[in-house]
């Protein structure tokens, strides 16, 4: 690198830090106004800070946002004692809807009732909604014109996600005894429907999970997730 690139790493740094939310590759190279480092250079220098941090308590992670510095999870337990809010607790039944919104998306209300059989209320919905885990991406072209409802960048920061792809297996939600067929949980057969999209929903909406997602299986304690599994309430 050049004399000019060697400052990158601590730059980039303290920008990162001083962030309360994740930075894109154009947000870091934008800090520079105009006179940007060459093509590549943030690159490096992010990956210099990545090999920096491996004995620190901190990481440098890529999310669907950007980039961010994020509490290891070994080291996560000890941070959170200067937490003093109370951590938020989500129902086995919000969990499971945020799941087949994520898994299946584009998918209905409907859609998850008659999976879950059971029905889905308006404050669960609009919960997860004022959390920005979800939002309407447009209508079925059905009678009704119901609402389809995908997950959010958001959702994908929160749980330290670069992609859907990075989703963890399906084998942990196969827990229900009778599901219908055209609405299995196996995302390599997706439900089949016109769709109206809504022009203003595409700018958020996260990359499309693969068939085969191959990262390794995800906790929901992720280093800067505030509920874990233990919090969870059947």
């Amino acid at each position: 690198m050049s004399e000019n690139d060697l400052d990158l790493a601590p730059i980039l740094e303290a920008t990162l830090l001083a962030s309360t939310q994740p930075l894109s590759l154009a947000q870091l190279y934008g800090i520079f106004g105009d006179s940007p480092p060459r093509a590549g250079a943030i690159e490096q220098a992010l990956t210099q800070l990545k090999l920096a941090c491996e004995e620190r308590g901190i990481e440098l992670v890529e999310v669907s946002s950007g980039y961010r510095f994020q509490v290891k999870t070994a080291i996560h337990p000890y941070v959170a004692k200067l937490w003093t809010e109370r951590q938020s607790k989500y129902t086995r039944a919000t969990l499971e809807t945020l799941a087949l919104i994520a898994y299946r998306q584009p998918i209905t209300r409907g859609e998850i009732e008659q999976i879950r059989g059971v029905s889905v209320s308006s404050s669960m919905i609009k919960s997860l909604e004022e959390r920005e885990w979800i939002r309407v991406l447009g209508h079925r072209d059905v009678p009704g014109r119901p609402e389809l409802f995908g997950t959010t960048k958001t959702f994908l920061d929160y749980f330290g996600l670069k992609s859907l792809d990075q989703l963890p297996p399906l084998a942990e939600l196969k827990e229900y005894p009778e599901l219908e067929p055209q609405l299995s949980f196996d995302i390599s057969e997706p439900i089949t429907a016109q769709v109206s999209a809504n022009p203003e929903s595409t700018d958020d909406l996260p990359e499309t999970a693969s068939d085969s997602p191959s990262t390794p299986e995800i906790q929901a304690s992720t280093d800067h997730v505030e509920t874990t599994i233990d919090d969870i309430q059947p």
